[in-house]
Order: C-alpha cells, then structure tokens, then sequence
C-alpha cells in the first residue's frame, strides 16, 4: 500500500511537471498531449474519491458547424489556475466526453490554436451523472492571428471505419484539376489509363450526387468526371461499407460526390453572397465555371454553371485476332474523339423555424462526344488464303441530357436534434442518342465477308421517380434506431433502328431493329441500429429490396418477359477506438447489381461486321459479399489507413466473348465466380506545416473462373500513386503527382497498365481574389501505352493503344463576394494535417479516345 501511494505521489508530479515543460515551450505535438492526457487521467482515477460525472457535448465550428477537432479541453476546480485537475481532447468530429471526480464548482476550458477560448462553468453534485452542455461553437481569435503568418495545413483525408472522405477544396491542385484527376488521390479509388475507374477494387459502383443517386454519372463517370473541373465539388466521400440506409445496388459501393454549394441550412444570421469564376485553357481543349452562393435571412442559395469543350486526337489502335483454323485478323486505326459537356445547378434552401427546413435542388447536365477514324482491315490465312485488306470511313456520335429536380423536408423532434424526420422527392429523366455511321472504301477482289454501307441510330430515356421517407431516433444513451421506406419507379425505351446504305440511300432494315420498352418498380425498407459503448461502437442493419421488372418488345424478334423478385441485404459494422487517434474496424455487407438496360438489350450491334455485341435479357440480380478489417492511425504530422478485404461473388455478370464461324460475338452473363483479396493503404505525412507527402496504393489477389466457358485467371495487381506539395515563399504552391497501375484482369485476359506524372504551380494575388495554376501532365513513357490480351476457346486477341496525353493548361480564377467565410468551406488555423453493375467497359471511345470501328 505505501509503494502504491508512493507511486501515485510520483505520477502526479511527473505528469505536472511533463506538462508544464510543454506549455513553457508550446509544443504542439499530438503525441505528447495524449500521453500527458493518458498518464494524468490514470493518475486521477487512481487517487481520486467520490462520486464520478460525466461532462459532454460537441465543440463546432460557428460559420460551417463542422466538428472542431482534437480541440484540448482543461476542467479547473474552482477557478482557472496552472493546474487542471482533468484533461482531455475532442474526437475527430468535435464530440467530448470528461469525467470529472469531485463535487462543487468546476471550471472548463475548450482552446484550439487560432480560436477564441471558450469558458463554462458547471455545479457537480454528490450524486454525479451526466451534464450535456449541448453544441459550443468556436470563433477564429483574430488578435492571436493578427500579423502572424498562418502556416497550418488544412485537414485533407477524414477516415472511419466504412468512409473515406477526401477534401477536396483544400488540396492545391483544385483550381486547375478535374474531378478525374482529383479522383486519382482519393483512398479506395483507381483510374486507369483509359480512364475506367474502379471503387474499393470493383468497376461496379453507385455515383451519388450530394446525398442522392444521379443515373447519369454512374452510366458514364469518367467523362463526366473528365470534363468537371475539381473547383466545383467540395468533397468526395468512398463509402466502402453502406449500410442499410444506402441503396443495396453497387458492389464496390458508393462514390458521393459533395458539391460546393450551401447546404441548405442558415448557420449564421449575416447576410451575404460569395462566387467565383474560373476559365482553363489546355492543349486538348477548354473550359469555364462559375459559382455563386449566398444567404438572406433564412434563406440559402446557390448556383453553379460548368462548360467544357475536350479533345483526344492521334490514338491508334493495333489489334491481331488469330483463330484456331489458323486465319488471322490484322486491324489500324488512328482515331480521334471530341467531347463537350456542360452542368448546372441551383440550390435553395429555407429555415421554417428552429427545428424544420425545407430545400430543393435542380441540375441540368449534357454530355455529346463523337469518334471518327479510318481503319484498315486485313484477313489472311486459314479459310481466307492469300487474304485481302480493306478501309472505310466510321463515325460514332453519343449525346446524352439529364435532368433532376429533389424537393427535402427534415423536422426535428429535439434540441439536440438526435430525432428526425426527413421526407424526399426525386425526379430525374435522361435522354440519349447514339449515331453509328460506316461508309467502305472501293473493295478489292476477293473479299469473301459480307461488307456494305451502313447507318445506325439508337434512342433511349429513363424517367425516375422517387420517394422517401427516413426516421432517426435515440433509443438511449449513444443508441440511435434509424428506419425508412423507399419507393423508385424507373420508365426505360430504347429505339434502335438499322440502315443499309444502297446508292447513297438509307434503307430501313426491320429484321436487325429493336424497340423495347422496360418498365422497373423497387419497394424498399430498411432498419438500421447503432450503439455507442465506451470505446466499442456497432451497426447493424438490415433492408429488404422488391423488384418487379417488365420488358416489352415492341419491333425486333425478342420476346417479352417479366421479372418480379426480392433481395434481403445485411450490413454490419465494429469500431474500437483504441486511443484517440487510433481505431479498428469490422466490416461487412452484401451488395447487388441489377443488370441495366444496356445488359439486357438483345439488340445486336451489326456496325462492325466481323464482331457482334448484344445484351442478355435473361440474367438475373448479381449478389456479392464483401469483409473488412480496417486499422486508422492519426497524429498531427502522420496518417495512416490500412484496409484488408474479401469481395466474393458467385453469379457475378460478366462481358465475354466466343466465335461463331468467323465473327467475334460478345454479350453478358451469371457465369462467374470470383474471389478477391485486396489490401490497400492511404499515408499522409505533415513534414513540415508547409510540406505535404501522401501515398496511396494497394494489391489485390484475384481467382476468376467460369465452369460454363471452362476458363479461369488467377494472379496479381497492384497500384501505387505519390504525391506531394509544397508552399514556397510568397505563398506559391506546388505539388507532384505520379504513379501507376499493373494490368488489371477479367475472366478471359487482362487489360494493361499504365504510369502518368502531372505537376501544378498556382500562386494568389489581390489579397487572394485572382489564382493562377499552371497544370502538366505526362505519362513516364511519353505516350500512354496500353495492352489488352483476352482469349476464347478458339481464339487470342490482342491489342496495343498508343495514346499522346501530353497535357498542359492554365487556369484562371476570379474570387468575389462580400462574406468570404460565411459560405466557404471553413480555413481551419489548426496546425493539423488530418481528420480521420456499371460498366467495367466503358462505352467504345470512352476515355482517351481509344474508340474502334471496322
């Protein structure tokens, strides 16, 4: 007993002493802070008596109301002196928690570099208990800023256990990048050099837009993604582990794309308006947004417009087919792609009363790209002897428009705003038109395919709507109970009409058309329990899913078909905080792809006569199964995440390929098994406050195997990315970004890798009104090269993609308003670094211009 007491006297004067050498030398460490934090709050529980309460609440920023953390809390007995008789910090998300021993008068004090101390005082009884001191917001301390230089990095990874969230207004590329580009250093997420993306490993993927699905992006995200300019998206959240809340469609999960616009919520009562405009001027094309975004009173505005206008020329394509009976297929093209884009939204939102607000939203978005090039054609050997060679001219035209408007109600039942109830309305339509055009050159003798002018059109639109209700309520203390029901109702046609061209005129050919409409209604509900206990946190939901699908051929020799059938989706989650800036987490969910219309369609794609492609109206709901472990580290110069998962499926659809004589059919179908192992990390590392290094890579270990074709691939990929920034005297930026992925691989071969380096050097002038950003961007090789390899039964097909995506531009922005901070995504003077089935084959000439046409 006198050693215990011995040593309880000593921990107390070491942990006082150790304290105030770090006040007397400021140290901002986040290291030290906890171990004094640790080492003292072990020595008070040791020598404490009497009863034990509990203080709590959640420190916010005044302006964003975004979680203040890692913000050092100090409780005073009595009256503020050098010793505090309890210690603590703010988790990521601003929330406390501190116990104090003792009763009478206790003063506490909440201070955070750059910020305005915040003092409160409390009465602790003899019976202790909980006291909730609600939400305390924190002020920038303009006379602790006032002629210092602010060196302090702004947080730029958020990490927990099942989302990734990447700040994108605080990387210094963000004036000149795409979202595409930004998209490369997000954690969890791969582009490869055709721009195909991939989340959590899978080409399967939900893109949200604020909170809510947009069909739109997630049919063809990479050239949207391409032509958006990172300027316009505050943030970009992985979801890796939806829970029951999100819909159960996207194997790899979600992608949410967090717009910079006001939220819809009056923070503040000042009045006021702020905007920008920027202008990008590149080698492979231009482009122009604007933003504006403002508050009056109770009500919140935005608006946002984006124009581009792209190009990819000189991509040549070489591919050689060989078949079994030893004919071979020898195929050039040099291709060029020309893309326009245009986007723009309006926000609003109102504050009824203290506990209600209503707001709307309406984006108009419109994409066309077109691909024209003239390949040579050579058969030779087996049933084509000497052989023969042909060209022709080809044409590829895509336009697609899209069109959302989501009106939200959301009322609180509580103060602390722990229970609500959120009603939603979506409407979205999306016309699109796709024009194929293929015009021969003078045949030689001795061609023995059937080869002849032609001219296809297709036409289709998906209209949706969509109704929601969501309720959350506590159950109890750290228990919430979330539950919702959902309604979508999915309008799809599609009218493909096919021309032969005799004599320079279009005749209609009926027997190669297809018109069909589908018609699509889910019904969906789910529950979803959380509990907090201690350092141990779980989630548990479940949500039901009904699909009742109908398909009605209208021209075309397909047959009608109904569907009708329910999916039962799980989700679950573990977290143990170890420390405060360490945890663990335990993750698992089950994710479905429905097959979309461009799956099921049995139109039969006739422009290239020595390859079919068509859709498969018979298959069925893919089901996937995904576990992982996930470890975070943070302190206030390193980060770390490190995920270790297994995705597997076994009816997963797959695009596959099989010769019929000699024509190449491809199609889609529930012929695969798969499993995949995937390790992936996320470093982040404050050298200095004006010295960013971060890395992110992974490696996955894939088995795929398909009993009904007899084939299977196994083997390795990885990916690693580096990065870093720096900010040079006179506030010049400038940052290096490279890296690259292995081949990548599918059931029947792979697709190639690729490497890239870029560089940005921005500078501010006018007190930060005018940005200049100088952007280049070059793959190690000098052209991006690209190998594809897939094989069949009776074939081997190979191809080589040379692209010239030397990349240079320069972009100019113009910031104005009279209210900087109040709509801005909040500067944080914290001297911090960090806060905790699509298509895999995109559209022919999707990304850089790789399209083909024989």
């Amino acid at each position: 007993m006198i050693l215990l007491m011995l040593f309880v006297v000593m921990g107390n004067n070491f942990v006082l002493h150790l304290y105030h050498l770090c006040s007397r030398k400021n140290i901002e460490n986040m290291k030290i802070n906890r171990l004094i934090v640790t080492l003292g709050m072990m020595a008070i529980a040791i020598t404490a008596h009497g009863q034990t309460s509990t203080i709590s609440g959640v420190l916010l920023d005044s302006l964003t109301h975004e979680g203040e953390p890692y913000a050092t809390i100090r409780v005073y007995k009595g009256k503020k002196s050098e010793t505090p008789v309890a210690m603590s910090v703010t988790e990521k998300d601003g929330k406390f928690s501190q116990k104090v021993t003792g009763q009478g008068n206790y003063l506490i004090s909440f201070t955070s570099m750059g910020r305005k101390e915040i003092l409160r005082r409390v009465q602790l009884t003899e019976a202790g208990g909980i006291i909730d001191l609600g939400n305390l917001l924190v002020q920038d301390d303009t006379k602790q800023l006032k002629g210092v230089e602010v060196v302090a990095q702004k947080p730029l990874v958020k990490m927990e256990t099942d989302k990734m969230t990447y700040d994108v207004q605080s990387d210094n590329d963000v004036k000149t990048n795409t979202v595409l580009d930004m998209l490369r250093k997000v954690p969890m997420v791969t582009v490869d050099g055709q721009d195909n993306i991939t989340v959590n490993g899978q080409g399967s993927f939900k893109v949200y837009v604020d909170g809510k699905p947009n069909v739109m992006f997630s049919s063809n995200p990479s050239q949207i993604f391409k032509a958006m300019p990172a300027s316009a998206v505050k943030s970009i959240e992985v979801v890796t582990n939806p829970g029951a809340k999100y819909d159960a469609e996207g194997v790899g999960g979600v992608l949410n794309i967090v717009m910079n616009n006001a939220d819809g919520k009056a923070k503040t009562k000042l009045n006021g308006y702020n905007g920008s405009i920027a202008a990008t001027i590149s080698n492979k094309g231009y482009r122009g947004s604007t933003f504006l975004s403002g508050q009056q009173g109770k009500l919140t505005y935005s608006a946002n417009l984006m124009v581009s206008k792209g190009k990819a020329g000189g991509t040549e394509t070489e591919m050689r087919r060989t078949s079994s009976d030893g004919s071979r297929m020898d195929y050039w093209q040099r291709g060029n792609t020309n893309f326009n884009f245009t986007m723009g939204n309006i926000s609003l939102g109102y504050e009824l009363d203290s506990m209600s607000n209503i707001g709307a939203t309406f984006g108009l978005t419109g994409h066309t790209m077109k691909n024209d090039g003239h390949p040579t054609t050579t058969f030779s050997g087996g049933s084509y002897g000497t052989g023969f060679t042909y060209g022709n001219q080809m044409t590829m035209e895509n336009k697609s428009t899209s069109f959302n408007g989501s009106v939200d109600y959301q009322r609180f039942f509580n103060k602390a705003r722990t229970s609500s109830l959120t009603l939603s309305y979506l409407f979205t339509t999306s016309p699109a038109e796709s024009n194929n055009r293929r015009t021969y050159d003078v045949l030689p003798t001795g061609v023995t395919i059937p080869l002849s002018d032609l001219y296809s059109t297709a036409k289709t639109r998906g209209t949706e709507h969509t109704v929601q209700v969501d309720f959350t309520t506590p159950l109890g203390k750290g228990q919430t109970l979330s539950t919702g029901l959902k309604f979508i109702s999915h309008r799809n046609s599609s009218d493909s009409k096919f021309y032969d061209i005799t004599g320079g005129t279009e005749v209609y050919n009926a027997a190669n058309s297809v018109d069909y409409k589908n018609t699509q209604s889910i019904l969906a509900e789910y529950a979803e329990y959380s509990a907090t206990m201690g350092k141990l946190g779980a989630k548990a939901g479940l949500r039901y899913e009904h699909t009742w699908e109908k398909v009605n051929f209208i021209v075309g020799s397909g047959s009608d078909f109904k569907k009708n059938y329910g999916s039962l989706v799980p989700s679950a989650s573990f977290s143990y905080n170890i420390s405060g800036g360490v945890n663990l987490g335990l993750n698992y969910n089950m994710r479905i792809s429905r097959p979309g219309v461009s799956y099921l369609n049995p139109y039969v794609d006739r422009s290239n006569p020595t390859v079919l492609s068509y859709g498969n109206p018979n298959l069925s709901v893919e089901k996937s199964h995904n576990v992982s472990l996930v470890f975070n580290y943070f302190t206030p110069k390193f980060m770390m995440n490190m995920t270790l998962g297994e995705t597997f499926a076994n009816n997963q659809i797959e695009q596959y390929s099989f010769m019929n004589g000699t024509v190449l059919n491809t199609t889609y179908g529930n012929i695969v098994r798969s499993r995949w192992t995937n390790f992936s990390t996320f470093m982040n590392y404050a050298v200095t406050p004006k010295t960013r290094i971060m890395l992110n890579g992974g490696v996955d270990y894939g088995d795929i195997r398909s009993e009904q074709l007899g084939e299977h691939n196994f083997g390795w990929q990885a990916s690693a990315f580096l990065g870093v920034q720096q900010t040079f005297p006179w506030k010049l930026n400038w940052s290096v970004f490279m890296g690259g992925l292995t081949k990548k691989r599918s059931l029947q071969g792979y697709n190639g890798g690729f490497n890239m380096f870029t560089s940005t050097l921005s500078k501010s002038f006018i007190k930060d009104k005018l940005n200049l950003s100088l952007m280049y961007f070059v793959p190690l090789t000098g052209k991006m090269h690209i190998k594809q390899y897939s094989h069949g039964a009776n074939f081997e097909n190979h191809m080589n993609i040379t692209i010239p995506a030397q990349h240079v531009a320069l972009t100019i922005t113009w910031n104005f308003g009279n209210t900087k901070k109040q709509f801005q995504t909040h500067e944080s003077k914290i001297s911090n670094d960090f806060q905790e089935k699509k298509n895999d084959q995109q559209m022919n000439g999707v990304g850089m211009g790789a399209g083909t046409g024989m």
